[in-house]
This record gives structure tokens, C-alpha cells and sequence, in this order.
């Protein structure tokens, strides 16, 4: 297996994994899975500010096993330092621990663009395998949105959790292409 950044080929098995957590997941909130277009759109938002869209390549088949991206958590400028975290696997690539191989990856080349700071917005309390990942390298739970979520006639509550990366917030940062 490789992580390498997403390419236009990529998209119809990205499209794919998505559409399987939308509708079968609550790592999601979303509740109608999105079609090419709109996932080409949003690979191009990412990747258009300079952040990172990866892809988990099987090797030699070339399958996409999955995918992670960093997005700035908000749009205002004092959020610049600051990026969210998404991971999504396909359904035979987890437990395999290519999610964490993953967010590695998407810390590091996040960290080398400057963020400071990575959060995880993780729908569903329940979602073990979501906050294992996270905590296995080391993000530290920030918090509880209760009730935030209603999908498959239930309330979800959404788990957040936080990461410094690099010197954090133990000196300024400097403008890179985060700003």
C-alpha cells in the first residue's frame, strides 16, 4: 500500500466510499451521498488552498483503499492555523490500520504547510474505531456536541478532539500557504 495526493482517476471510487458511510455510517451527518461532480468540487475547494486530499493505494492493483483530507476548520482568517481532519476507508480496507497510516500522513504534510493545530469532528460517540485512531497518535478529547445529529432515527452526539502539531501554540506562526 501507498498514500499518495488524490488523482482525477481517484474520483469514482472516492465518490464510492463516501456514498457507503452516508448511507450506512454515522462517521457522516450527511444523509444523501454526494455524485462526482460535487465530490470533484469539493477534492478541488481542498486541494485549491494548497491542503492535502490523499489517497490509500493498494499496491500492486492500484485500488483506492481509502482517503483523508485536511480543510480549514472555519472560514475566518484567525482559523488559518487551524485544519479538520476526514478519513474515510472502504468497508474491506478497516481494521487494517490504514486509517491511522493515513492521518499520519495528513498531520505531517499538515504540519510542513504550518497548521498548528488539527481537529477531529468525529460523528457518532460510538464511533470506536474513529476516536482509536485519533488517540492512537495522539489527540486528546476537547469535547461533546450532544444530540447534534439526527440520522437513522436517533440523536448522535459528535466527539471532538484535538492535536498540536509542530511547536503548537508555544510561538507565532508563520503565514505560509495556510493564510
Amino acid at each position: 500500500m501507498r498514500i499518495r495526493p488524490s488523482q482525477p482517476a481517484d474520483l469514482p471510487a472516492i465518490t464510492a466510499i463516501y456514498a457507503h458511510h452516508v448511507l450506512h455510517g454515522t462517521g457522516t451527518f450527511e444523509l444523501e451521498p454526494p455524485d462526482e461532480a460535487e465530490m470533484a468540487r469539493r477534492i478541488a475547494d481542498v486541494t485549491g488552498k494548497g491542503l492535502p486530499w490523499l489517497v490509500a493505494e493498494a499496491q500492486p492493483a492500484g485500488d483506492v483503499l481509502g482517503y483523508a483530507y485536511a480543510n480549514h476548520f472555519r472560514p475566518r482568517r484567525a482559523y488559518r492555523f487551524c485544519v479538520e481532519d476526514s478519513i474515510y476507508l472502504a468497508p474491506r480496507a478497516q481494521g487494517q490500520r490504514i486509517g491511522r497510516l493515513l492521518l499520519a500522513e495528513l498531520m505531517a504534510r499538515c504540519e510542513a504547510l504550518g497548521a498548528r493545530q488539527m481537529l477531529a469532528v468525529i460523528g457518532d460517540a460510538a464511533n470506536a474505531g474513529s476516536i482509536g485512531v485519533h488517540r492512537a497518535l495522539g489527540f486528546e478529547h476537547t469535547g461533546v456536541l450532544k444530540a447534534s445529529g439526527w440520522k437513522f432515527d436517533r440523536w448522535l452526539d459528535v466527539i471532538l478532539m484535538q492535536k498540536a502539531l509542530g511547536p503548537g501554540d508555544s510561538c507565532d506562526p508563520v503565514d505560509t500557504v495556510l493564510a
